[in-house]
C-alpha cells in the first residue's frame, strides 16, 4: 500500500491541523508514490486488455476501463486531449475503472480530435513511461443501444437464455425476454425495422413456439407455419416501410465434431425466402426465391426497399456439406403490388472460390457488407470466416482491416451507417463476443474495439456467448412480464397464397 494512504487512514484530521509538519511528510510521500523526471521511458505501447489503442471511439460510449497487462508494483494513466483536462488514475492491481462524469467530459473536450493515454508503471521503486496510446474520438454518435442475445455456450441442449438491450452511454443492461418466463424455450433471432426499437420480432421455439411481433404499439403471437411452408418462418428482414418481411424457412441438420477448430456444423437441407404481410397476417410464395432446386436463405432488404438480397446455392443432398457455396442474389421488388421481378448475381461464388453469408447494406445504399467462408452459410462455426466490404456503386470488393485469425460472423449496421458492430470469436476461438468498428465517409471501417464493460475483467469471468447484435436508436419498451403473458397466449394463425 502506498506509505502515504497509510500513514492518512492512521491520523485523524486533529492530529492533522495539530501538526503541520504532518501534513508537510504526507505531501512529501504522496510526491515520491508519483513519476518524477527521474523516470525511465520505453519506447513501445503499454499491453492493455481489452486492446484499446489505436482505434476510433464514439462521443458517447461508456468508460473503456481496461487491465494493464505489466508486472508493476504500482500503476498510474493520465487521459487527456491535446489541450484540456487530465484524468489520473492510480491503481496497485493494473485495473483502471475511470469515472463515468469525468470520462463524458473528457470525451467532449476530445470530440473529433486525439485523446491521449499515458501509462506509468512502478518496478523496484523506478518508474517507467510507455509511449502514449493515442485515440480518435469521433464527430459521429454511435446509436445509444444494443441489443443482443445471450446463452450458454452448449450444443445439443438450452439451458438460461434471453434477449437483452445495453445501453452504449453507459453499463446498463436489461433483459427483454428470457426464456426462464417462458417454459425454458428457445428465444432467437430478434430483428428491428431501420434501427427502430417500436418495430421488432423474434421467435420463440419449444414449448411455446411462435413469432412476437411488436408493431404500432401492439403486440401480437403469431403461427407462422402453415401446411404449405417447410417450416415456421426463421431468419427475417423487415422491409424499410415496417410492414412487410422477408423470411427463410428452412429445414437445418446439425452435425457435432471433437475438434477444436470445427465442433459444429448446421446446414441447410431444404429452404426458400417467402414474404410475410403484417397488416394481412399472410405469407406468400414466390416462385423466383422459393426453387426446389436451390436453397435460399438470409434475406435483406435495399434501404429504399425495391431490392431484395439474399444468398443462394445449388441443392445439394447434406453429406455433401462442404461443396455447397452460397452466391448473392437480389431481385427487385414493387412494394406497392407486392410483386418480384428479375433476379441478377451480385457476388458469385463461382468467381470468388467463397461462400456468402450475412448480406446487411448500409442506411445509404453505398454498400453492402457481407461475410464468406469456404462453404456453407453458418459461418459463426467456421473459422475462416471473414468480412468483406462491396462497394455498390463500383462493384469493388475488398478485405476490410477489422477480421482475425478466428470466426467473424453476424453484423450489423447503426442508424448514421458510420458504426459497424459484429461478432467475433478472436478473444479465445471459443466464445463470440461484440466489436464496434467505426466506418468513416470514404469507405473504410478503422480497428475495432470490445464492447466496453465497467468490469476490466468482465470477459475473463463470463461464460456465455453473445448472439445477433444490432444496434438500435433507442430502448425497447418491452420487458419479459409483458412478454410472459403474451408468450402464452393464443397465438393468431397466419395465412398462406401463392403468388406467381
Amino acid at each position: 500500500m502506498n506509505p502515504a494512504i497509510l500513514l492518512i487512514r492512521i491520523l485523524t484530521l486533529n492530529d492533522l491541523l495539530k501538526n503541520s509538519s504532518l501534513v508537510v511528510l504526507i505531501w512529501i510521500l504522496f510526491a515520491c508514490s508519483r513519476p518524477g523526471s527521474n523516470l525511465t521511458e520505453i519506447k513501445r505501447e503499454p499491453q492493455l486488455n481489452p486492446d484499446y489503442s489505436g482505434i476510433t471511439i464514439p462521443t458517447n460510449i461508456a468508460p473503456l476501463n481496461f487491465t494493464i497487462n505489466e508486472k508493476a508494483d504500482n500503476y498510474l494513466v493520465k487521459m487527456h486531449p491535446a489541450k484540456g483536462d487530465v484524468i489520473s488514475i492510480t491503481s496497485a492491481t493494473g485495473n483502471i475503472i475511470i469515472s463515468s462524469g469525468k470520462w463524458k467530459k473528457l470525451l467532449e473536450q476530445s470530440k473529433g480530435k486525439e485523446l491521449f493515454i499515458e501509462v506509468f508503471i512502478k518496478q523496484e521503486g523506478h518508474w517507467i513511461k510507455f509511449q502514449p496510446i493515442i485515440n480518435h474520438v469521433s464527430i459521429d454518435p454511435i446509436d445509444s443501444y444494443l441489443v443482443y442475445r445471450l446463452f450458454d455456450q452448449g450444443y445439443l441442449v438450452w439451458n438460461k437464455m434471453g434477449i437483452y438491450q445495453r445501453c452504449l452511454e453507459n453499463f446498463d443492461e436489461s433483459p427483454i425476454m428470457v426464456n426462464n418466463m417462458s417454459d425454458r424455450n428457445c428465444i432467437n433471432c430478434h430483428s428491428f425495422c431501420k434501427n427502430f426499437s417500436n418495430t421488432m420480432l423474434f421467435h420463440m421455439r419449444g414449448n411455446l413456439p411462435g413469432t412476437i411481433f411488436y408493431r404500432n404499439g401492439k403486440i401480437t403471437r403469431v403461427n407462422t407455419k402453415t401446411n404449405q411452408v417447410i417450416s415456421p418462418c426463421v431468419y427475417p428482414a423487415w422491409h424499410p416501410d415496417g410492414r412487410y418481411v422477408a423470411f427463410s424457412i428452412n429445414h437445418i441438420a446439425q452435425a457435432f465434431y471433437a475438434t477444436p477448430d470445427h465442433r459444429r456444423e448446421a446446414i441447410d437441407t431444404l429452404s426458400d425466402l417467402v414474404l410475410y404481410d403484417t397488416e394481412r397476417n399472410m405469407i406468400s410464395n414466390y416462385a423466383a426465391i422459393a426453387s426446389k432446386d436451390r436453397f435460399e436463405s438470409f434475406p435483406t432488404w435495399s434501404p429504399d426497399g425495391r431490392y431484395l438480397y439474399y444468398v443462394s446455392a445449388t441443392a445439394i443432398p447434406p453429406d455433401r456439406y462442404r461443396e455447397i457455396h452460397y452466391d448473392l442474389l437480389r431481385i427487385v421488388f414493387d412494394p406497392e403490388n407486392q410483386q418480384f421481378g428479375t433476379v441478377d448475381t451480385v457476388v458469385s461464388s463461382s468467381c470468388t472460390g467463397l461462400s456468402v453469408s450475412f448480406p446487411r447494406i448500409s442506411p445509404d445504399g453505398k454498400y453492402l457488407l457481407f461475410c464468406m467462408s469456404e462453404y456453407g452459410n453458418f459461418t459463426i462455426w467456421h473459422k475462416d470466416s471473414d468480412l468483406y466490404l462491396m462497394n455498390l456503386e463500383t462493384n469493388e470488393i475488398t478485405k476490410p482491416e477489422i477480421n482475425s485469425n478466428q470466426a467473424e460472423s453476424y453484423h450489423s449496421w447503426s442508424s448514421t451507417g458510420r458504426w459497424i458492430v459484429f461478432s467475433s470469436r478472436r478473444t479465445d476461438g471459443f466464445f463470440t463476443r461484440i466489436y464496434i468498428a467505426y466506418f468513416d465517409k470514404n469507405g473504410k471501417a478503422h480497428k475495432p474495439f470490445l464492447l466496453p464493460q465497467k468490469n476490466p475483467l468482465f470477459y475473463n469471468e463470463f461464460l456465455k456467448t453473445y448472439n445477433v447484435p444490432e444496434l438500435i436508436t433507442s430502448a425497447v419498451d418491452l420487458n419479459p412480464r409483458i412478454l410472459s403473458k403474451i408468450a402464452r397466449s393464443i397465438p393468431v394463425n397466419a395465412s398462406f397464397e401463392i403468388n406467381k
